[in-house]
């Protein structure tokens, strides 16, 4: 008997037996500015909490307001459509108003890592064409935005000032004890104050935005080359990927939701499931400038969140830490894991101990990031990354041949389609080519689908190490390390780590007579690579390192020696 059209469709997308019954997820996805986003907020919810930094709090009339001031600013400045500003910080106040008023001033969002090494932000700089940069005048961070200034494009640099974003009395504490961590003064042409550009009426020009073509944020990623490349988000890939997650956790209640915010904003997970989930749904983020475990209890205790995404290290750190029984963690409802594999213990412990959901997902910069995720009831298959967001295709295909569908139970590539899916690389023709065929994105992760439609990652392709949720690319940390004069041979690859997922391991082999040590590699890459690059263990040897019949380094051979070992 011949099948009907359902019973097809059923059988090509076998998630949508299982889907939650309050979800469509052939539902057209809506999609326009994404500052549209922070105005209806802004409109409906103006009194609301919006953001609590350290103690100080603003509400979403306020943050809407600072918003367009320094929209207007950024305008006077010379910011229209295509141009690039960068975004050099740590997670405050001064980085949500940031990211909105660039956008609303009609510009293009390049988020940075505060972290990133000289050299690297060289490299981003002149790829992205940024030519404004927002920072805060804290020592760590102007102290390589002054070396930008005079070894890069960058024209212009907004300082906003730290201690202004601070409670009473640690504004005043802040400049009292810890002054040195403050730059001086910057009274050069190219830097203006946050005060002073916005000190204005704050009606910027109204800006004609094309969500389905116009670039919102240059997020940059990287592949096995190990050379970074900027994936363009549209408009409407970053809205898309808010909205399906709106309809996935379907029990928010707008207005009344708090968010911990301990992720950094720059990274994609953050940006999306922290930040523009809040603006959607007029969320209080709770955020701190950077994750610190005892702080983030203390949060969580004292703030009560509701909603808490993070990388499977965090959730681990909390199981394992002595004092956690002393923190009432019971407001937490969901915990969105991602960044990593969620070990299946790790979720476990962690939901026992605090009563909420751990929802692992799954995505990549490509693609807004999020392609999957297991559901807010109902199955929730511990190691899987769950089914597609609505709106979303997911197939497997033979990685060889890139066409052939596998069936259910067969391993192959994981390829996504939708409209979260980036607009391509930013300069980047041929990548894009390859990385995009007919809609879909290839992601070079080996995955298996079950036959209720979930997926499990169970490889990668890609040489990617991924440590506390940051990716790590082995090419790019050997040719900083290939730089040191005493090295002939380098190999770096990801080794398990119970606490980060994976951890950077080098391999060296030193050129004949030179004597080389641990600390000596680290002290010379402390100016090449950020902290979360750097080897946390490095071999040093005075043999050759294994090679493939053609000759070349082998990192599957040297991880083989290591497992052994």
């Amino acid at each position: 008997m011949a099948s009907t059209g359902k019973q097809d469709i059923a059988q090509k997308y076998p998630w949508i037996e299982s889907y939650p019954k309050e979800i469509d997820w052939a539902e057209k996805i809506s999609v326009y500015p994404v500052y549209e986003m922070l105005e209806r907020t802004v409109k409906d919810y103006a009194d609301r909490p919006a953001f609590d930094f350290l103690g100080k709090k603003w509400n979403w009339g306020q943050i809407g307001a600072q918003v367009n001031t320094l929209a207007k600013g950024l305008q006077q400045l010379g910011v229209t459509k295509g141009i690039k500003v960068g975004l050099f910080l740590p997670n405050s106040p001064y980085f949500l108003v940031s990211y909105y008023a660039v956008l609303r001033a009609g510009g293009t969002v390049v988020n940075y890592n505060p972290l990133y090494a000289e050299r690297e932000l060289v490299h981003q700089i002149e790829d992205s064409e940024t030519d404004i940069m927002i920072t805060s005048n804290l020592k760590i961070l102007t102290d390589k935005i002054d070396v930008m200034l005079s070894e890069t494009r960058l024209d212009k640099v907004v300082l906003c000032r730290f201690t202004d974003i601070l409670p009473f009395p640690k504004n005043i504490l802040f400049k009292l004890v810890k002054c040195s961590e403050l730059s001086a003064n910057k009274f050069s042409d190219r830097y203006v104050w946050f005060d002073q550009i916005t000190n204005n009426d704050g009606k910027p020009d109204p800006v004609q935005v094309d969500p389905v073509y116009d670039t919102a944020v240059i997020q940059y990623t990287g592949g096995t080359t190990g050379v970074p490349k900027g994936a363009e988000l549209t408009h409407g890939n970053v809205v898309a990927n808010v909205e399906q997650a709106v309809k996935w956790f379907y029990h928010s209640k707008y207005g009344e939701e708090k968010i911990l915010g301990v992720l950094p904003f720059f990274h994609v997970f953050a940006m999306t499931a922290v930040m523009n989930k809040a603006v959607r749904g007029a969320f209080e983020i709770i955020a701190l400038p950077r994750f610190d475990l005892n702080q983030t209890l203390k949060l969580i205790h004292k703030k009560k969140p509701n909603y808490f995404p993070a990388v499977p290290a965090i959730y681990s750190a909390i199981n394992n830490h002595p004092d956690q029984a002393k923190y009432d963690l019971t407001s937490l409802r969901y915990c969105i894991s991602g960044g990593a594999p969620l070990p299946v213990e790790v979720k476990k412990s962690f939901e026992a101990k605090t009563g909420c959901v751990v929802i692992e997902g799954y995505g990549l910069s490509e693609s807004s990031p999020v392609v999957c995720a297991n559901p807010i009831e109902g199955m929730n298959k511990a190691g899987s990354i769950g089914m597609p967001f609505p709106g979303t295709t997911v197939e497997i295909v033979n990685p060889d041949d890139k066409k052939t569908r596998m069936e259910v139970g067969e391993r192959g590539e994981l390829c996504a389609k939708g409209p979260q899916i980036m607009k391509g690389y930013w300069n980047a023709k041929n990548a894009t080519e390859l990385t995009i065929r007919d809609g879909f994105l290839y992601t070079g992760d080996i995955a298996v689908m079950d036959e209720d439609g979930y997926f499990f990652i169970v490889d990668r392709i890609k040489d990617l190490i991924i440590t506390n949720g940051y990716n790590v690319y082995p090419r790019h940390v050997e040719e900083a390390i290939y730089l040191h004069p005493s090295v002939e041979e380098c190999i770096v690859a990801g080794i398990p780590d119970e606490q980060r997922g994976e951890i950077v391991k080098a391999w060296i082999k030193t050129k004949d007579g030179r004597d080389l040590t641990e600390e000596d590699i680290k002290t010379f890459l402390e100016d090449k690579i950020s902290r979360m690059e750097t080897p946390r263990k490095i071999e040093i040897r005075t043999e050759p390192l294994p090679k493939t019949m053609i000759g070349k380094l082998s990192r599957k051979d040297i991880l083989a020696q290591e497992k052994a070992e």
